[in-house]
């Protein structure tokens, strides 16, 4: 049986399939368009994951879509009434509805007939299915928490074998990740997606205005939370989100109060100041809170020691590397793919284990399942090219570049599948020595050209956990920050943050014996069980061919490329 899932129409679309219950390849569709965030219909990351389990559309079951239109609409069209929404926001939603319902119509158009049985699986459900399906727990309390999907903002409820219930909700227009995405455009960065960044200026700062924060994000007795919506122009408004030529963008959503309590809003090319750095620390630090809140709450209702979270807001990795010690929660696993192109996963596990009681299968514990190629694939590439380079076997090829990283080198490092999700995990990365003072700068003047205040991630054996940081836990997803020892810290600069933390990916052997065999020829070399990895691209997607990668390779000041066995140097 094979069940096709997909996120569409919606910000991060992805595809995946399953068979019996085991997933063959997951895909997002940005990897081919080349936008990053791409949202509509994914029909490339269809048409992959198609190629991969070597079947055609008509041998597909069910397709999985991780959004009902239909879910919640008395409550839309009550909000609606309720706050006057303007008829063009309306307009918009309706035309969202006709998108979604024509979902046959765009299969039969890109892919012919088909003989699959569509469900559709609202939007949170799938978050909640996308965490506790894959996890390794056979109980556990879940958590959704993202912007807003189906007119939902945040779902609670229990997991036990091949079944979820749902416990409660919160609804349109309260939401933590409007909040956080309302001070992210304060903030001065107005893109789709960008909220990451204020959890990297977050650190610089004091969360001096928690208190003042208050009278926006309020706390429930219940263990949940709203929003003072004075502050908010949604609920007239709505979340206009658009995605012209497949690029999401979203209105601003805050009003003339917030600007009035707040200030101004920064603009582009303003100088962050020591007020935006103590605004983003104060922001960080209140939606740790009402996490902990919610999750506190969640734990004194259900009992269980296991907790699975998804949604956006999963991805703010330094409240996740908080949640053990701040709850009394033991165990918590968040998938590779947290955010919404992870509801692709969850749809298709929705379909399998809680519509067709199918039981579980094996936990996902790598996101490795997008393209690969083989060295033969690579050789014709770069013939192809004319470019000049040489194939290495595996003890050359660790020592290669190695040498090149403890020379100051910059290595883009493509191997095996690329990961599903938003992190680079050691197949699409690009790597550094963490224990040049340098080697942020020299990343950014070379490749990434970011802002200064963006930390890169440390790489750690993971036998080695423990020798670098206070807490050790599995962080296979690059999806918690810990802090980093403080007699440690001066040995790895480049992925120590200026707080003194670090959000580490631990590599374990069994799951990844190449990245880990690189990681390990670098340790014997230098005493340092640890690599910078950031992810392989500039200011792109991450690259997913080769093709992709020579031409970052060419076009940037990265010193060496390795894709599989094959290597070039300037």
């Amino acid at each position: 049986m094979y069940i096709l899932g997909i996120n569409a129409y919606h910000g991060d679309s992805s595809a995946c399939i399953y068979q019996d219950g085991n997933l063959i390849a997951a895909t997002e569709e940005e990897r081919f368009r080349r936008i990053k965030h791409w949202a509509g219909f994914p029909s490339q990351a269809i048409a992959f994951c198609l190629k991969e389990a070597g079947i055609s559309m008509q041998e597909v079951d069910y397709i999985a879509i991780s959004r009902d239109p239909k879910a919640n609409f008395q409550k839309k069209v009550l909000t609606a009434i309720k706050n006057k929404l303007s008829i063009s926001n309306i307009i918009n939603r309706v035309k969202n509805l006709k998108k979604a319902s024509s979902i046959e119509d765009e299969f039969t158009e890109h892919f012919g007939s088909f003989k699959a049985q569509i469900v559709n699986v609202e939007h949170h459900r799938s978050h909640l299915a996308s965490a506790f399906f894959a996890s390794p727990f056979e109980k556990s309390a879940l958590i959704s928490i993202d912007g807003m999907g189906d007119f939902t903002s945040t779902m609670r409820g229990t997991g036990n074998a091949n079944e979820i219930t749902v416990m409660d909700t919160v609804s349109y227009p309260h939401s933590i990740g409007i909040f956080y995405t309302v001070f992210t455009q304060w903030l001065g960065f107005p893109h789709y997606g960008d909220e990451y960044k204020v959890m990297g200026l977050a650190p610089y700062g004091k969360p001096k205005y928690v208190d003042k924060l208050r009278d926006v994000l309020i706390f429930k007795d219940n263990g949940l939370f709203e929003l003072n919506l004075t502050y908010f122009n949604h609920p007239q408004k709505g979340v206009n989100m658009v995605w012209e030529g497949g690029i999401p963008a979203m209105d601003s959503l805050f009003t003339e109060k917030l600007v009035a309590a707040f200030g101004p809003v920064r603009q582009k090319e303003e100088k962050l100041t020591d007020y935006h750095f103590d605004m983003a620390a104060s922001v960080q630090r209140i939606t740790e809170e009402v996490i902990f809140h919610m999750l506190n709450a969640l734990h004194q209702e259900t009992g269980l020691d296991s907790v699975c979270i998804a949604g956006g807001v999963a991805q703010n990795s330094v409240a996740n590397g908080k949640i053990l010690q701040n709850t009394p929660f033991k165990k918590l696993y968040i998938p590779p793919a947290g955010h919404d192109a992870g509801t692709a996963i969850g749809a298709a596990l929705w379909v399998y284990n809680q519509v067709l009681k199918q039981p579980r299968t094996k936990p996902m514990l790598h996101g490795y399942f997008g393209s690969r190629f083989t060295n033969d694939e690579i050789e014709a590439t770069l013939k192809e090219s004319a470019v000049n380079y040489q194939k290495l076997n595996d003890d050359e090829l660790y020592d290669t570049v190695t040498n090149c990283l403890i020379n100051g080198g910059v290595v883009g490092w493509f191997q095996g599948r690329a990961e599903f999700g938003p992190r680079a995990l050691g197949h699409r990365s690009i790597i550094a020595d963490p224990r040049r003072t340098d080697a942020k700068e020299i990343l950014n003047t070379k490749i990434k050209r970011r802002e200064s205040f963006r930390p890169f991630a440390p790489s750690i054996l993971m036998d080695h956990t423990a020798d670098y940081f206070e807490l050790v836990d599995d962080v296979p997803f690059m999806e918690k920050v810990f802090i980093i020892k403080e007699e440690k810290r001066a040995e790895i600069p480049a992925v120590t943050h200026v707080d003194g933390t670090g959000r580490l990916q631990t590599v374990d052997q069994k799951v990844e014996p190449r990245y880990h065999a690189l990681i390990k020829a670098f340790y014997d070399k230098t005493s340092v069980p640890i690599l910078l990895n950031t992810s392989f691209n500039e200011n792109e997607p991450i690259v997913n061919t080769p093709e992709e990668a020579i031409a970052c390779f060419l076009r940037t000041q990265m010193d060496m490329l390795v894709m599989e066995n094959i290597v070039l140097t300037r």
